[in-house]
């Protein structure tokens, strides 16, 4: 049952963040959806180094219980009120953040911000509000995706930082990072969007009802002003987590884990049913969960995630995405049925709409929607990743020779004609089409090693499968189709 009750939580405690920085913004801030915050703090952490240009810095934002801990400061990185001093504390994208990784932070200056409204030090739901010198409680404002975000540019104001090299994030940090894009777009050089959606389905936002249901008809949440009860709603914010992990999980992901021993529960200290193993594990992690989050602030970042919408059509999605010109990087998990990877598409569709570069992979993975944070998934795209933060890769005038079928190709093709290359390969002939000064390029791959390499080169890549068609775009759309390659 070790094994079976693992999960990516399972490092995260509510310990004090020792590396954890704050800044207070004085001036009033309005909100999206109207009311004020008096002053707002934003919490953070930073890796690196910030260069003299301040060209090098990376934005990673965070999902609905995440922190500013992406991941370790050193190999003894811990918690300040840790007693184990030989444990290290591990950050919740280690796999992908650190010295020489994807995010190089011996490379990159990296930013990690505690989200508004959330309770890891910014300002949120337990803070206190002060007209009244007690925690806002009920009378927190409700905020949306675009507050957060706005809050994030002040804090990138205050480091100096004029523009990012990348925003990065999954889940709602995928949210978080499209927004950055579109509502900051001189700001932004690179989106990576991972494991996201441009609007939640009507499922996902169902879970959502049910949970913040549970935390606020538990007969303690006392109408969200608890925090000098001595009983919390701890009930219902355990149960909203239950159902929150049942999501991140796909069904043969939980069948692995669970199925085995069913009938086997592990033993542990909870009121909650534990019946079957699936039982004691959602029971550990809805108990765990309580230890280090606030009911108020997870109705509130809840709501946040289920109100932003980038459109129900692709008409309103093309016009949604219309302000974003950086590069963008959109990563899909096979398994994932919270954002499935239908909603990815919906995502790269109206940016390749409108000449976008874009990247877009689907992982194969049976880890379902958590799969974005399990080591063996990020190694797959991590190396994406890379490739969109460091877009130029192998330039066009490094390229060997084009083979002489690439030659044939090009020689039938009118300059300044836009392509498509189905079947691409690693971008070969897209990159000689540019060296011959082809504005409008878009390559289409199913093999990943393709992907990254055609990435690597600056070039758009897309992860369709032809046999399914593609319906992502219009007719007419390109000048030239080639199928050489894949013929």
């Amino acid at each position: 049952m070790t094994e079976a009750f693992h999960s990516t939580d399972e490092q995260r405690s509510g310990a004090p963040l020792p590396h954890l920085q704050t800044v207070t913004f004085q001036q009033p801030m309005a909100l999206q959806l109207g009311g004020t915050l008096p002053t707002v703090t934003c919490g953070y952490e930073t890796y690196g180094t910030l260069n003299a240009d301040r060209s090098n810095a990376v934005l990673v934002c965070h999902a609905i219980s995440g922190d500013s801990h992406v991941a370790r400061h050193s190999s003894n990185d811990k918690p300040a009120s840790h007693g184990d001093l030989g444990r290290d504390e591990p950050g919740w994208w280690d796999a992908l953040v650190g010295p020489g990784k994807a995010i190089d932070t011996g490379r990159y200056y990296v930013v990690c911000p505690n989200v508004l409204g959330g309770c890891r030090g910014s300002t949120g739901p337990s803070s206190i509000d002060p007209a009244t010198g007690r925690p806002f409680g009920k009378n927190f404002p409700q905020i949306t995706i675009a507050d957060m975000v706005d809050v994030q540019a002040k804090l990138a104001d205050s480091l100096g930082i004029e523009k990012f090299a990348a925003v990065v994030g999954g889940s709602l940090g995928g949210h978080q990072a499209m927004v950055w894009a579109t509502r900051y777009p001189k700001r932004v050089a690179a989106c990576c969007a991972i494991a996201t959606s441009p609007r939640l389905t009507a499922q996902a936002l169902a879970f959502d009802v049910i949970g913040r249901n549970a935390i606020q008809s538990d007969p303690h949440f006392n109408d969200g002003q608890y925090y000098d009860h001595v009983t919390q709603p701890d009930v219902g914010l355990a149960i909203a987590r239950m159902l929150g992990h049942i999501t991140y999980l796909s069904s043969e992901a939980m069948a692995d884990k669970f199925d085995i021993d069913r009938h086997d529960p592990r033993e542990i200290d909870t009121q909650f049913e534990k019946k079957f193993s699936v039982g004691s594990y959602l029971a550990h992690q809805g108990d765990k969960f309580t230890a280090r989050f606030d009911a108020n602030s997870y109705v509130n970042l809840s709501l946040a995630m289920d109100l932003m919408d980038f459109g129900a059509t692709h008409q309103q999605r093309v016009a949604s995405f219309a302000p974003a010109t950086c590069r963008w990087l959109v990563v899909a998990f096979s398994s994932d049925w919270l954002f499935p990877p239908v909603q990815s598409r919906e995502i790269v569709a109206p940016l390749t709409a409108q000449d976008r570069c874009v990247t877009y992979a689907e992982i194969t993975s049976s880890a379902g929607h958590d799969a974005f944070l399990i080591e063996s998934d990020v190694a797959q795209y991590a190396p994406m990743v890379a490739a969109i933060l460091d877009p130029p890769g192998i330039r066009a005038g490094d390229d060997p020779p084009p083979r002489l079928d690439d030659q044939r190709i090009l020689e039938t093709i009118e300059p300044g004609d836009s392509v498509l290359d189905l079947g691409c390969g690693n971008g070969q002939l897209l990159a000689a089409l540019r060296a011959r000064g082809h504005q409008r390029l878009c390559g289409v791959e199913v093999r990943q090693s393709s992907i990254i390499a055609t990435a690597r080169r600056g070039l758009p890549v897309l992860d369709y499968d032809l046999n399914l068609g593609l319906p992502e775009f219009a007719d007419n759309c390109y000048d030239v189709v080639v199928l050489s390659a894949t013929l």
